[in-house]
C-alpha cells in the first residue's frame, strides 16, 4: 500500500526560469540512469524478492524514496519552464539572452506538456521500462544498483556545473549526498549477504563448478592488447575476489577450436552458400516447374 505525502523530502525550487537547463535535467529523470529508472528497478526488485525481512525492506524503502526524487525532479523541470518564451521574438523582446534560451529549450516541454515535465530523456527520447533490472539474484541486483548510483550520481554532478542557479545547485546537492549514502549502502548490502551467507561470488554462486574448464579459463586473464602493461593489474596474478582461485595472465590467447564451417542452410530461406549456390538454385527451380 502507497501513500502520497505531499510534502517533498526536499526544496525544489529555482531562483528563475530556465527552459535551456530544464531540458538537461530530463537526463536525470528519465534517462537510462535517471530517477524513473532507479525508482523502478528497485521497487520491481523488492516486489519480486522471495526473502522476506531487512533485503526486501531495504529495496522497497529506497525505490519509495527514489519516486520522491522523481517528483522534485519533475517540480523542478516544471519551475524552471514558468515563463519561457513561446517563440523567438518572445524571447528576444522580454530578454536578450532569450533566443537562446528559446534556441536550447525542448518544444515536447510547451507541445506535449504544457510547460510540464516528460518522462523522457534529455534528447526528449521517451523513458523505457527495459531500463530496469530485477533478476530475482540479490548479489546481481545489488551490484547493479552500485552502476545505477555511480552513473546517477555522475551525471547530477556534471548537471551541477551547467547551471548558476542557487536553488537548483542546492536541489542538486541534495540529490549527491542521497547517491552517496546509497552507494555506500548498496556495497553494505552486497557484504551483508555474503557474511549472511546467502550469496557470493561468482554470480549464480549456486551454480555448479565447471571442473576442468574453471581451472583452465576460470581465473586466466587473456592479453589481446600489444604490450604487457595489463600484467600489471590487481586481476592479472593473485588470489581472486571470490577466494576461490588464482590469477593467471596469458599472453598468447590460442584458439581452442577449428574454423568453423557451416552446411548448406535450407534453400527455401534463399541463402548464399559458396560451393554450393548454383546446385541449389537448379534444386529450387526444378521443384518450382
Amino acid at each position: 500500500m502507497f501513500s502520497h505525502v505531499k510534502d517533498l523530502q526536499f526544496e525544489a525550487k529555482p531562483d528563475g526560469p530556465d527552459a535551456a537547463f530544464a531540458r538537461r535535467l530530463q537526463e536525470v529523470l528519465g534517462g537510462k540512469w535517471g530517477e524513473m529508472t532507479v525508482a523502478n528497478q528497485y521497487l520491481y526488485q523488492g516486489w519480486n524478492c522471495r526473502l522476506p525481512g531487512k533485503y526486501k525492506d531495504l529495496l522497497l524503502d529506497v525505490g519509495t524514496e527514489e519516486m520522491g526524487h522523481v517528483e522534485m525532479i519533475v517540480t523542478m523541470i516544471t519551475r524552471l519552464l514558468d515563463s519561457a518564451p513561446l517563440s523567438l521574438t518572445e524571447g528576444i523582446a522580454e530578454d536578450p539572452g532569450g533566443a537562446a534560451t528559446y534556441a536550447g529549450s525542448n518544444p515536447a516541454h510547451f507541445i506535449h506538456g504544457g510547460g510540464g515535465a516528460l518522462p523522457a530523456d534529455s534528447n526528449g527520447v521517451p523513458w523505457n521500462g527495459s531500463y530496469i533490472t530485477a533478476s530475482g539474484n540479490l548479489l546481481a541486483d545489488f551490484q547493479l544498483n552500485v552502476t545505477a548510483e555511480a552513473q546517477g550520481r555522475l551525471q547530477v554532478a556534471r548537471l551541477f556545473n551547467m547551471t548558476d542557479d542557487p536553488g537548483v545547485k542546492q536541489m542538486l546537492r541534495f540529490l549527491l549526498a542521497r547517491d552517496t549514502m546509497h552507494q555506500n549502502m548498496w556495497l553494505a548490502a552486497i557484504e551483508q549477504l555474503k557474511e549472511d551467507g546467502l550469496e557470493d561470488m561468482p554470480v549464480p554462486e549456486a551454480f555448479p563448478d565447471s571442473g576442468d574448464l574453471s581451472e583452465e579459463y576460470g581465473y586466466t586473464y587473456l592479453g589481446f592488447s600489444s604490450g604487457t602493461d595489463a600484467a600489471e593489474g590487481r586481476w592479472a596474478s593473485g588470489p581472486s575476489p571470490d577466494g576461490k582461485g588464482e590469477f593467471r595472465y596469458d599472453d598468447a590467447p590460442r584458439a581452442n577450436a577449428p574454423e568453423p564451417v557451416l552446411p548448406p542452410g535450407d534453400p527455401r530461406l534463399y541463402g548464399t552458400d559458396p560451393g554450393v549456390a548454383g546446385s541449389v538454385v537448379n534444386t529450387v527451380k526444378s521443384k518450382l516447374t
